[in-house]
């Protein structure tokens, strides 16, 4: 290529004093955390370099505690930046220290320190005790309490709580963190999470509280997954020391025992799915009695690892409408998760009832039903009784997806300001970006950032108005669009552990974790993948091996007892491509053979656990593996290629079926002499439905991508901009906010992810932004849409830093922004160029 066709310039020049600087200095995935059980926690950090082709050469890591070094790595010569491994004597528990790097880089030494807290052991909790409310039939929230003294010159005050439900902890009167749900939702019988934040305390007189919710630990509305008869099952419970710290090195605890008092609250029930019952009359009891010590849950402490679970913003409501009369509902501006805000003035004693729902029904009330009767108790309702004058209040212990709150028996007629809504999940920060010269893929991916944020409360979750359940199937697939637009590596992975707890004596997991017991005999391994799968998109995602590392023997045993219960190679399952469009909008698989997406996940799962022992150096394991997933492979043409016309079949299939095709070209199933066929007839059937699709939750997340990987760009681009059922833009023009659980209409909910899967296209071939090593440490930047857009853009942030591309059409030809992190390289191919790899840096490309 000519020096004319290719032209690489530096975008930025340098602005600072230094040629390279430390971000993102953090341990475990965390920014200064303070509780963590790791034994050997690992280190990581990011270089911000202004000069192109800069690259780590080497570190020193250093740790120390109290002003005194522990551990010293000495000069390391080496490039790696993230999960350096500490290597010193035994951390000492319920201690902080603070760490400092040096990274030697080939424009000069950059620095950076930060510090982390250890965990604490059974001393460290000086004792502290399980302590609740023993009544088992008692409803009411309770209370906890109890005064302490602090002394002058507090250096230091953290607050380590684990709790049976919720624990809404207090210090004078104020929230201790901004943490709300928490701790998190784990299987109580395995593991308890444990979290710790700092609090500030000034001299004197102060007050400890507590609020305990029910969550998924005590819940009493009887529900079809059983969460109120679940192992761990009983009354909410707390455990919880205040440790202060003071400057001469001395060091008192508030721990939790039967000094404490107790009372009933004024949150007379709460339910996560029902709702809950407050009555503000009662908001200061009058009668306390000593703390009951509880049993402890049987889990293990375990530090919570995913971030907390916070509101995140507040919406104003954009219409108040009465359908009839002292009906009032309020409308916000998009499908949200979390609870209404209220603030009335009315007589003592009234009770108002708020009603959530995402849609209203013909009258314009709120669709707040309980169409298949999952709830024996209420759905989506709080009560609320006034006290004396003004109240304000809103939900402590149950969150619900809505757009619309309806409320009975207000007092008058409330203004807009009257009710709000809160936003509430779990506080990961959104990482990625995408944007284009097409409004329609730009609102596709707004609508998926806010359903994937709708739905992680702690773990990724099916819809946060009706079932709340980290469906394993769902996050699969959601897995890949989960880690590309928010920081979701640290609560995948307490995910995948939550999958591992729910395996039987077979070993296979269930279909959804935490499980409480239910579904026990659902035999999918479509929705069992997950187990192998998301440690695998972790590790692409993120370069962390820690999952693979940690369950790859249970994997293993999975997939081989899998592949054993497989008659001839060919697997089957309860679960396939589930919700294609002409199915029950209420949801049911697609009129095809099951066995068909069974086998070709059976025969993923084998090739990612090749793979995996490959990875962690176990050859002979991977060359087992690769021989199952041969033998799978071989069974899954004899059985269901027709050759003559190269489709996939199977038995009892309604017509030709897209899903049957994109899963063997998206898996390396189809023989490599007929891929092109193959992928020939999935555009033709797309062509021949009107450019739609009809797949499923599977399949939504192949077609796009294996038809532009096969040469059918131009189906691809039609399917994806399609405004006509079945089609993303069929759901904005019937005025969607959030993706939907259903292509049609009648969709039972408004708040579901895993039909969002289009927005792997869209970062990976309209942008062009792909990885191609684990962790990005060498990515792909190779738009495919490029003759239909005029320009399009996208980043996400690697373990290394952001990487980057913006590209436009100019009138000299195509024109692209490429950032490329310190410690990767970047694999440019644009339309009709031959392909380059970049280094580190910023570069402005003019390709004619």
């Amino acid at each position: 290529m000519s020096p004319r066709a290719l032209v690489l310039a530096l975008l930025f020049a340098p602005a600072f004093a230094h040629a390279a600087a430390l971000e993102r200095l953090q341990v475990e995935r965390t920014d200064t955390p303070l509780y963590v059980d790791a034994a050997t926690p690992r280190f990581s950090w990011v270089i911000h370099a202004e000069k192109n082709g800069t690259a780590q050469i080497g570190y020193r890591l250093q740790v120390s505690r109290g002003g005194k070094r522990v551990w010293d790595s000495g000069e390391i010569r080496s490039a790696q930046s993230f999960d350096v491994v500490y290597a010193g004597p035994a951390l000492v528990p319920g201690e902080r220290y603070d760490w400092r790097v040096e990274v030697k880089t080939s424009e000069g030494t950059a620095t950076g320190a930060s510090s982390f807290g250890t965990a604490l052991d059974e001393a460290g909790w000086a004792g502290a005790r399980w302590i609740g409310k023993a009544d088992a039939a008692s409803l009411p929230a309770p209370l906890l309490r109890r005064t302490f003294h602090v002394g002058a010159d507090v250096a230091r005050a953290t607050l380590y709580v684990a709790a049976g439900g919720y624990a809404a902890m207090q210090v004078d009167g104020k929230p201790a963190s901004d943490a709300v749900l928490s701790p998190g939702f784990t299987d109580y019988a395995k593991r308890v999470e444990v979290t710790a934040t700092d609090v500030a305390l000034a001299p004197g007189e102060h007050e400890l509280a507590a609020e305990l919710g029910r969550g998924f630990y005590g819940m009493t509305n009887p529900n079809v997954w059983h969460w109120e008869r679940a192992p761990w099952h009983g009354q909410p419970r707390v455990r919880a020391v205040l440790v202060i710290r003071y400057g001469d090195g001395h060091i008192e605890r508030v721990p939790t025992d039967t000094q404490w008092q107790l009372a009933d609250g004024p949150t007379r029930l709460d339910d996560l799915y029902g709702g809950e019952d407050y009555d503000a009359q009662k908001a200061v009891p009058t009668a306390w009695a000593p703390a009951t010590e509880l049993p402890a849950p049987a889990g293990r402490l375990v530090a919570q690892t995913e971030q907390p679970i916070w509101v995140t913003q507040v919406l104003n409501a954009v219409e108040i409408t009465e359908p009839k009369p002292g009906t009032f509902v309020f409308a916000f501006p998009r499908v949200i998760a979390g609870w209404a805000d209220f603030d009335v003035t009315g007589p003592a004693g009234t009770t108002i009832t708020a009603r959530y729902g995402e849609k209203l029904l013909p009258d314009g009330t709120v669709d707040a039903r309980d169409e298949h009767h999952y709830f024996k108790h209420g759905f989506q309702t709080d009560h609320l009784t006034l006290g004396e004058g003004r109240t304000q209040w809103h939900a402590r212990f149950s969150y619900k997806g809505f757009r619309y709150v309806q409320v009975d028996g207000w007092p008058g007629k409330p203004d807009l300001a009257a009710v709000k809504a809160s936003i509430v999940h779990t506080d990961v920060a959104i990482t990625g970006r995408f944007d284009s010269s097409n409004d329609l893929l730009n609102w596709i991916h707004r609508a998926t950032v806010d359903t994937l944020l709708n739905n992680l409360h702690g773990i990724p979750t099916d819809t946060p108005m009706y079932e709340k359940n980290g469906w394993t199937g769902d996050g699969m697939l959601g897995a890949d669009m989960f880690l590309r637009n928010v920081d979701a590596g640290a609560l995948l992975t307490k995910w995948v552990r939550d999958i591992a707890d729910t395996r039987g004596t077979d070993g296979a997991p269930l279909v959804t974790a935490p499980n409480a017991g239910w579904a026990l005999d659902v035999h999918a391994p479509t929705w069992h993948s997950a187990y192998v799968l998301v440690p695998w998109s972790i590790y692409m995602a993120t370069g962390d091996r820690a999952p693979i590392d940690e369950h790859l023997e249970g994997m293993a045993r999975y997939v081989a007892m899998e592949h054993a219960r497989s008659p001839g190679g060919i697997a089957n399952t309860e679960l396939g491509d589930w919700v294609s469009p002409e199915t029950d909008p209420s949801g049911e698989n697609a009129p095809e053979d099951k066995r068909v997406a069974a086998t070709a996940y059976l025969y993923r799962m084998e090739r990612v656990v090749a793979d995996m022992q490959r990875l962690t150096g176990h050859p002979d394991e991977a060359a087992r593996f690769d021989r199952m997933a041969d033998e799978v492979r071989a069974a899954f043409n004899a059985r269901f290629l027709d050759g003559a016309t190269a489709t996939y079949r199977g038995e009892g299939d309604q017509g030709y079926r897209q899903a049957h095709n994109l899963l063997a070209l998206a898996f390396g199933l189809v023989p490599d002499d007929l891929r092109q066929r193959v992928a020939a007839g999935v555009a033709a059937d797309a062509r021949a439905r009107g450019d739609h699709l009809d797949t499923g939750a599977l399949a939504t997340k192949l077609i796009l991508p294996v038809l532009t990987a096969t040469g059918h760009a131009d189906e691809a681009w039609a399917i994806a901009t399609q405004v006509t059922f079945p089609s993303w833009g069929f759901w904005r023009a019937n005025g969607a906010t959030s993706l939907w659980e259903h292509w049609k209409l009648a969709s039972r909910s408004r708040g579901h992810y895993f039909l969002g899967t289009v927005d792997d296209w869209l970062f990976e071939d309209v942008a062009g932004l792909r990885p191609l090593e684990a962790g990005w440490r060498r990515f792909a930047v190779q738009p495919a849409l490029t003759g239909s857009l005029e320009h399009a853009s996208a980043a996400v942030m690697t373990p290394y830093g952001e990487a980057s591309v913006a590209w436009r059409k100019s009138p000299e030809g195509i024109e692209a922004d490429v950032l490329v992190p310190v410690g990767t390289e970047a694999d440019v191919g644009l339309p009709g160029h031959a392909h380059r790899v970049l280094a580190s840096g910023r570069y402005h490309l003019a390709l004619p």
